[in-house]
């Protein structure tokens, strides 16, 4: 892997993780482009994976540092409460109640584990991750024509927490958009539409994290090519970079505009990546 490849895979994951375009679809299809059977499979990108999405991490991290600040001395309150027998309850305490609903909709990845094989077997398939690209340019298309909703994090309930987190194991699929699936979710839910996508975020830390964990075990068996350290540093300084700007691009197009250009942009990345197949099958 060269560094100019490496800063082009730290860009696309930087973009598409964050802007509703899937990332892992977009990962997939370059790869494929490139000559590649998926980003997992190349020579000491198992690794690089985990680098790309640590850095990401950080990105969010970086751009909701206030609401991780929160919740963290939330935590310590939360200790303290159970130490002297007063209960647990979110009763006027947002940061509290936002801790709950993340790690209820958490809850649904779990089921998605013992397919872990069989959705990543997806990314090899172009056809595939171009339907699913479609279905995520429709639910933005949808999104956009939603009611306005008016919940933030002291009006959800337990449904609304499952209902998205639903959402992000069925966009754990190659193309599917994890923030756009996630945050059409939560508006169908009646979340505010600022809140919908700052939950989204916050809710990648936990799921992703876990997901790296995960990764981790196998990636140690396998080694790590210290040559190839560069490399990743390049990778990761780009994603995390480019992640941070995308998260605040999201930010203001939420507050201002739709994502009527997204949605178009996944419709013609989807149908392109058909005819291609097409073409090349036939």
């Amino acid at each position: 892997m060269t560094i100019l490849y490496a800063a082009i895979l730290g860009l696309v994951q930087g973009v598409a993780e964050f802007l509703p375009i899937s990332s892992s679809g977009h990962l997939a299809l370059l790869e494929n482009i490139l000559g590649g059977s998926g980003l997992m499979e190349l020579d000491g990108s198992a690794f690089f994976n985990i680098l790309l999405h640590l850095a990401t991490l950080v990105a969010v991290l970086i751009a909701y540092w206030r609401d991780i600040v929160d919740m963290f001395f939330e935590l310590g309150s939360m200790a303290g409460d159970l130490f002297h027998g007063r209960g647990l309850s979110a009763q006027g305490r947002p940061a509290r109640k936002l801790i709950y609903m993340l790690i209820l909709a958490t809850v649904p990845l779990f089921v998605i584990v013992p397919f872990n094989d069989a959705i990543e077997s997806l990314n090899t398939i172009p056809w595939f991750i171009g339907a699913a690209l479609i279905l995520t340019g429709t639910l933005l298309y949808i999104s956009d024509r939603l009611p306005k909703g008016w919940k933030r994090e002291e009006d959800m309930s337990v449904l609304d927490a499952l209902v998205i987190g639903v959402a992000q194991g069925l966009a754990t699929i190659p193309g599917l958009s994890r923030s756009g699936t996630t945050i059409t979710a939560g508006m169908a839910r009646g979340l505010k539409r600022t809140f919908a996508v700052r939950f989204s975020f916050l809710m990648s830390l936990l799921s992703v994290s876990g997901a790296v964990i995960l990764q981790v075990l196998d990636v140690l068996e396998e080694g790590i090519d210290t040559a190839m350290l560069p490399a990743y540093g390049v990778g990761m300084l780009v994603a995390g970079v480019t992640g941070y700007l995308s998260i605040r691009l999201l930010q203001r197009i939420v507050r201002k505009g739709r994502f009527g250009g997204f949605a178009y942009y996944c419709w013609i990345v989807g149908a392109v990546s058909i005819i291609v197949w097409l073409r090349l099958s036939v």
